[in-house]
Formats: structure tokens, C-alpha cells, sequence
């Protein structure tokens, strides 16, 4: 399934996609509060709803606040995560292009909840950036508490389903200014999120999905997950031997090469700029970049 969240932000409804791509209402299921949040994923709602699709018994959603083919917005596939976790570093191009070492086990930084927008909301440079850069991602969406796993197998049963995410960083921040990566991840506005997430049943192989990134038309990354260093399964079982995964958390895992921190002309963004961003099978992004 495709689940999505539709609305101006703030108002968003609960939405799955058809086989025709038309947005069915889950609150008319679910109860007028439902939302894709975590307890959604922990309470095995997923099931209830593909059940009450596949028998047709949930109505459209009202024209004005369908996905954007239709004239609405889309906001992120679920509500603000309790965390979002990131994994740095993860894939052999990316390492290489920005003269780091490979790493011996997954970089792990974290990123503000409150970063996660909509996958066509606007992109804001913060107020003082001069290094403002894109990153192309496979975020994984937990749908059930992960602690201590101990296999590839435990690890991908917590997994609820897969989204494309843009972990927009800002690299002076990250890396000139002292202390953590999280300073150069957490400004407003930097991990849109969406359109919808694909529920793992229908993502057999996280291992095997091309993802590409254009600016301006312009095409700056063109890999595939298949290059990560740490797998999905392996990110998520390492994940929890450090810190518990709940429902509803988003895990970031890593982007190929083409930043523009690894470019010799380092073409970092500026307002105007425009985004496109694809993962096979997860659709699709488009962010214009403003100025906060």
C-alpha cells in the first residue's frame, strides 16, 4: 500500500491510494482523530486498512485536499516522528567523494523531529548559510518496537515501509562549526519527507532500488541502495543494540555521491534553486529552495 497524509499543513487527513492513484479517506475506518502516527503502526492498523481496500469501503477524499496531481498538498507520510535517526557515510561513493574513511560500523547522528516536512514543501537556507547541500535518501518507517535484535530477520519485521527523504545539510554547520553533525541537520525545514510511504510487503528487496536527485534539471545523483555499506537490516539491528526504535520513528540511511560538497566546484544551493528527487517504486519529490 501507499499511504499519505493530504492537506494544508496542520490539517492533513489520512489517505491510502487506490489502484487508480486516487486518495481513499482513512478516518471514514479509522475514527475522525486517526492519524499515521505510531500508534497507528503499533495497533497493526496497516491490516485493517488493506483489508477495507481491497473490499472498496473507503470513500474518496473530498477534491480539495487531494495529492497534488489533483490540486492539493501532500505533508509528510506520517506525523512528526519521535526521532529521526540518521546514518552517515553509508554508501562507498559518497565516502569516497568527500575524502572520508570508510567506516568500521554506521555513523550515527540524529536529526530534530521537527525537520520533516512535506516531500513539495519549500526548502529554507538558513540565515547565514553559505553551504546548504541536498541528499537523496531511503528513510525506513518503524512499525514496531525494535531492542536489542539479534538478526537481518527481527530487524526487517520491525520495518512498517519505506519513503524517499531529502537530508538537506548545511556544511558549514556540520563540519566547520565545532561539536556534532546535528547543527548542520536540524535547521527548519531540512528533511522533506514523502509523497507516501510503501509498506514493506510491497519493497521485497530494500537492497535493490535506484535513487537519483536533479537540480534544476540538472541530474547530481544517479545510484542504488545495493552500494550501502550497512544494509537496511543491518542499520536497524545495530540501531537497537544502542537505543530503542518505536513506531512511527524514521530511520535515514545514507546517500550515493553527487553532493555538492564532493564536487570540485561545490555548487551549493541558493534561492530559486528547484529539487527533484526519485527512489524506484516510492515516487516522487519537487522542492523549490527559499530563504528563511
Amino acid at each position: 500500500m501507499k499511504l499519505l497524509r493530504v492537506g494544508p499543513p496542520g490539517e492533513e487527513r489520512p489517505a491510502v491510494l487506490d489502484d487508480a492513484g486516487r486518495p481513499r479517506d482513512l478516518r471514514s475506518l479509522l475514527g475522525q482523530e486517526a492519524d499515521l502516527d505510531g500508534s497507528f503502526f503499533a495497533s497493526g492498523q496497516a491490516a485493517r486498512v488493506a483489508g477495507a481496500l481491497l473490499r472498496d469501503q473507503l470513500p474518496l477524499l473530498d477534491t480539495r485536499t487531494r495529492t497534488d496531481a489533483l490540486g492539493g498538498r501532500i505533508g509528510s507520510p506520517i506525523v512528526r516522528p519521535g526521532k529521526v535517526v540518521c546514518v552517515g557515510l553509508n554508501y562507498r561513493d559518497h565516502a569516497e567523494e568527500t575524502g572520508a574513511a570508510i567506516p568500521a560500523e554506521p555513523i550515527i547522528f540524529m536529526k530534530a523531529p521537527n525537520t520533516v516536512i512535506g516531500p513539495n514543501d519549500e526548502v529554507l537556507i538558513p540565515r547565514g548559510s553559505v553551504k546548504t547541500d541536498w541528499e537523496v535518501e531511503l528513510a525506513v518507517v518503524i512499525g514496531r518496537t525494535a531492542r536489542y535484535l539479534d538478526s537481518h530477520e527481527a530487524a526487517l519485521d520491525c520495518v512498517a515501509g519505506y519513503a524517499i527523504s531529502n537530508d538537506v545539510s548545511e556544511r558549514e554547520f556540520q563540519l566547520e562549526r565545532g561539536g556534532q553533525w546535528d547543527k548542520g541537520k536540524s535547521c527548519e525545514t531540512f528533511n522533506p519527507l514523502g509523497p507516501w510511504l510503501v509498506t514493506a510487503d510491497e519493497v521485497p528487496d530494500p537492497q535493490n532500488l535506484g535513487l537519483r536527485l536533479w537540480v534544476n534539471g540538472e541530474v547530481r545523483q544517479n545510484g542504488g541502495t545495493k552500494n550501502m555499506i550497512f544494509g537496511v537490516a543491518e542499520v536497524v539491528r545495530y540501531l537497537s543494540q544502542f537505543m530503542v526504535l518505536e513506531p512511527g520513528d524514521v530511520i535515514n540511511t545514507g546517500t550515493p555521491a553527487g553532493v555538492a560538497l564532493g564536487m570540485p566546484d561545490q555548487p551549493y544551493l541558493k534561492e530559486g534553486d528547484v529539487l527533484e528527487l526519485e527512489i524506484d517504486g516510492l515516487g516522487r519529490q519537487r522542492q523549490t529552495v527559499g530563504q528563511a
